[in-house]
């Protein structure tokens, strides 16, 4: 059996997460998987009664992604986590380390992009 799988739109992220709560899921966690030196998906897992289903968003990584974070708390350490390992941005993020969650602010480079990174803006 596979999971359902919709393709979203940067638009449509917070609106399409806040419909999923409405409806009962339970956040489970983000994934990010660079697709090209240019394209990321980030993936959104939720689940209710033992029944996933995933959100995709495909975008270029150095468009800001909008948070989720205000609708499901807990995605803040998992938005802070993509930002410090792939060098992604949340738009929106209400608690924001600035890409220094897990790294120290000398850090330059996302340890898990395997594609170059640009300066850190805070």
């Amino acid at each position: 059996m596979q999971d359902p799988i919709v393709s979203i739109t940067p638009e449509q992220v917070v609106g399409e997460t806040a419909r999923i709560k409405a409806e009962g899921y339970r956040f489970v966690t983000l994934s990010c998987v660079e697709n090209d030196e240019a394209m990321v998906d980030i993936l959104y897992h939720f689940d209710r009664n033992y029944q996933m289903t995933h959100l995709r968003l495909t975008v270029p990584r150095d468009q800001p992604i909008p948070s989720i974070t205000p609708v499901y708390l807990a995605a803040f350490l998992v938005e802070n986590e993509i930002q410090d390992l792939f060098g992604l941005r949340f738009e929106g993020l209400p608690i924001d380390y600035h890409r220094t969650f897990y790294l120290e602010e000398e850090v330059r480079e996302a340890p898990l992009c395997t594609y170059a990174v640009g300066e850190i803006k805070k």
